[in-house]
């Protein structure tokens, strides 16, 4: 016997319709899916266009994508640009007494081709160039010497204090390895290329990392009148941003703290328990400030 066509159409639209509804729950959840992670994009969107320009984000936190500033246009307020009428003006200038003077006479005559050596001088041109001198290490000999007394015993004369060993780097190499690191910010791998290439002094990178603490037990008795002016002062600034460790940006537990007044200033780079004091409390000569 044949199956019935009509039943057989029947089952196949039931089928159909259960399918068809299927595919209409599952096309809503996708929809819903999709308009929460349209949310999430723009939620996350949202997070990293902050900066310390557009919300309550500090400057520490910008890190290396920090949009730069907006130029201001010019307005014209009738100065002209460069030196100001009446303002004082800034040049190199000739100094009376050179180090070294070095005279170019001719020595022939450009019209008739004779010998200038003993012509008389008509005049002088001056022309001083203001150079820097061949920068080499200066080596200074300490000889401590042992002498033998009437009475018999023998006494050493002392080295002074620059003589620390058999062969070493005198104060002036020293504080200038300090002030390329503190001040000038120069890397200590860089800071020795320009010791060896600039005056022959081919010290470590350990050595010039070991100059920090050096150079800061000699400021204990400084470091203490700042404080004692910042705690005393009117009015002070007190600041704290991030710092780079290693190519990154540490805000905590590490952070540079700052005060400061009109006259001076104290900066202070804080890590581990110190970084995670707030305020300031974490702050140079801090905690009642």
């Amino acid at each position: 016997m044949l199956p019935d066509p009509a039943a057989e159409l029947e089952a196949t639209v039931a089928v159909q319709a259960v399918v068809i509804a299927e595919l209409r729950g599952a096309n809503a959840e996708q929809a819903r899916v999709i308009e929460a992670l349209r949310a999430r994009v723009a939620e996350l969107e949202r997070q990293l266009g902050r900066h310390s320009g557009n919300s309550s984000k500090p400057p520490s936190q910008d890190g290396l994508g920090k949009p730069p500033a907006p130029r201001q246009q010019r307005r014209g307020g009738g100065r002209r640009p460069g030196k100001q009428p009446g303002a004082p003006g800034a040049h190199l200038a000739q100094v009376p007494e050179p180090d070294q003077v070095v005279v170019h006479w001719p020595q022939r005559c450009q019209g008739c081709g004779g010998d200038l050596t003993l012509a008389p001088v008509t005049g002088v041109e001056a022309r001083q160039v203001f150079d820097l001198p061949e920068v080499r290490l200066w080596v200074c000999e300490h000889r401590a010497e042992r002498r033998r007394c009437a009475c018999g015993h023998i006494t050493a004369g002392e080295f002074p204090a620059a003589a620390r060993a058999a062969a070493c780097y005198g104060p002036g190499v020293r504080a200038l390895g300090a002030y390329l690191g503190v001040w000038q910010h120069v890397p200590v791998g860089r800071a020795g290329e320009l010791l060896d290439d600039g005056a022959g002094a081919g010290v470590s990178a350990g050595w010039l990392g070991g100059l920090l603490a050096e150079a800061a037990g000699g400021l204990e008795g400084f470091v203490e009148r700042v404080r004692g002016r910042l705690a005393g002062a009117e009015v002070a600034h007190f600041d704290e941003t991030g710092a780079r460790v290693a190519g990154r940006l540490h805000s905590r537990p590490f952070g540079v703290h700052r005060a400061a007044e009109p006259v001076c200033g104290a900066c202070q780079a804080r890590g581990g328990g110190d970084g995670r004091r707030r305020g300031a409390a974490g702050l140079p000569g801090g905690g009642g400030a």
